[in-house]
């Protein structure tokens, strides 16, 4: 009959408390490796697997409990090499410490060769349930002989040393799926572990050929390094919540969609710094871009403003009028009376006045009015692009809050805003948008949209509500309209207005500071 008498003895009850604490922490490196190898399962055999091989490692423990007396003879040489004896415990805590090492550098290489994750026609390999579980159990023999070799040396009474071991394993039990979440969970804190295993692996070979390291020596490194990694898991998780304050969820997302298509382009003095391997083409990633910046694009960012529309005056002379419409290089153009362009009439398609004309009438302007799509200019370019679905439009107004006209936008607008410019006949001869110079400097025109410079040069964050082009944040830095020679700094780079026309800003120098 087992011995009861330890229950009224206040110094036996510490010593079960002392006890539970001693296994429980000694249990925590045979926890952490149940749970890395508990990975390689599918997610359906994982929690079976732990809690299996902790149930065999617990009846191992109460086993070897019973079995004090064998226990004792572990200590006891067996046999002798160069002077150093050996016993078994010796060989056992070798065996383990040796098992540790290999695994522990095997999964080590895996994960930093990208291989822990093996595909086979499509599909996750996993391991085999029983090739984990023997796993488990080979490092549930080499610990258990540490835990109860503790234990024997804490207590006098064997029901205290049993007791203690029980609830350690059930501690243990209750821990191992959320430390398995959060090892698997955290790439960082899983190679922590790994070198956790190779540590304790190399005391356990030590340990077998007589070179005892204290144990408060192995807990003070890991508990060194656990505070370490927790402070880096509370900076990371710090920085989440400020950009979740700063930044909205589609930007958030944009970023990370953006973070997947390669390195970052890197502005230097010589130009642009390309990545060492790309996951996409320039034109590829300079789409994705642009489809992911339309929610937050006003469409009066692409639209054709006011002063460059072609127009109609019905108010001139016929002959003025044909004149107009014979050097138009546009299919539409915008009719209108008197000047008042604020007050466009409506838009006229030069195919719709070709048949009275070759029937030698004079085509009635006014009856071949269209009345185009009307958008406000705070309107993204994606729900503009919604309208222009839903009402089969090839053209739209795009008004300020007072209703005065500000531009127009087509569908071929809304296209170059997502797969960039389609040059007209017309403008292939005509210097592009953005030229990159053989000095690494940029030659820019001012209406270009800052979202298409960025992808080239790395001003900071400089887009704003109130301006989308080069030559919007040129006057918003100088705080004027901009003359012929102006420069400003911004970041690394210098921007010099080259060609003024008037208010409009037509081209711009990006140069990098020296």
């Amino acid at each position: 009959m087992m011995d009861v008498a330890w229950l009224s003895d206040p110094a036996a009850w510490l010593g079960l408390l002392t006890l539970v604490v001693l296994e429980v922490v000694l249990g925590i490196d045979n926890l952490i490796f149940v749970a890395i190898l508990a990975d390689k399962l599918p997610a359906e055999q994982r929690d079976r697997a732990r809690l299996t091989g902790l149930s065999l490692a617990l009846v191992m423990r109460l086993g070897l409990l019973a079995s004090v007396s064998w226990l004792v003879t572990l200590t006891t040489p067996l046999f002798t090499v160069l002077g150093q004896s050996f016993a078994g415990r010796d060989l056992i805590m070798l065996g383990g410490g040796v098992f540790l090492l290999f695994k522990g550098t095997s999964e080590l290489h895996e994960r930093l060769e990208g291989e822990f994750e093996v595909q086979h026609n499509g599909q996750k390999a996993y391991a085999a349930f029983a090739v984990v579980v023997a796993q488990i159990l080979v490092l549930d023999a080499v610990f258990s002989i540490d835990s109860v070799i503790t234990a024997i040396g804490m207590s006098d009474h064997l029901a205290v040393m049993m007791v203690a071991v029980v609830i350690a394993m059930i501690l243990m039990m209750a821990a191992s799926r959320p430390l398995t979440a959060f090892v698997n969970a955290h790439p960082t804190v899983v190679m922590l572990c790994l070198g956790f295993l190779l540590m304790i692996g190399f005391s356990l070979v030590a340990d077998g050929f007589g070179f005892h390291i204290p144990k408060g020596y192995l807990y003070a490194a890991i508990g060194f390094s656990v505070l370490i990694e927790a402070f880096n898991q509370i900076a990371q998780n710090n920085r989440i919540r400020y950009l979740n304050r700063t930044q909205s969820l589609r930007e958030r997302t944009a970023s990370t969609v953006l973070s997947l298509m390669g390195s970052k382009l890197k502005s230097t003095a010589g130009g642009i710094e390309p990545p060492e391997q790309e996951a996409f083409a320039a034109n590829e990633k300079a789409m994705i871009r642009s489809v992911l910046t339309l929610a937050e694009r006003p469409i009066r960012a692409i639209c054709t403003p006011r002063n460059e529309i072609q127009r109609l005056d019905l108010a001139q002379p016929i002959a003025q009028q044909h004149q107009a419409l014979r050097d138009s290089r546009h299919s539409r153009l915008v009719v209108i009376r008197d000047g008042a362009i604020d007050e466009p009439l409506g838009v006229v398609a030069r195919k719709d006045l070709l048949g009275p004309l070759l029937d030698g009438q004079l085509p009635d302007i006014e009856a071949a009015l269209r009345q185009p799509l009307v958008l406000p200019e705070s309107v993204p370019v994606l729900k503009a692009l919604e309208s222009f679905r839903q009402h089969a439009a090839e053209l739209a107004f795009v008004v300020d809050e007072f209703g005065n006209l500000v531009g127009i936008v087509t569908l071929k607008d809304l296209m170059e805003a997502i797969a960039g410019e389609f040059p007209d006949e017309y403008e292939q001869h005509e210097r592009p948008a953005l030229v990159i110079n053989e000095d690494g400097s940029f030659d820019v025109e001012g209406g270009l949209e800052l979202v298409t410079l960025m992808q080239h040069v790395d001003l900071g964050n400089v887009e704003d509500s109130d301006f989308h082009s080069v030559a919007g944040l040129l006057m918003d830095r100088l705080k004027r309209v901009p003359c012929k020679g102006d420069s400003v700094e911004i970041g690394d780079w210098r921007l010099t207005v080259t060609v003024q026309n008037g208010n409009r800003t037509e081209r711009v120098l990006i140069v990098a500071k020296i």
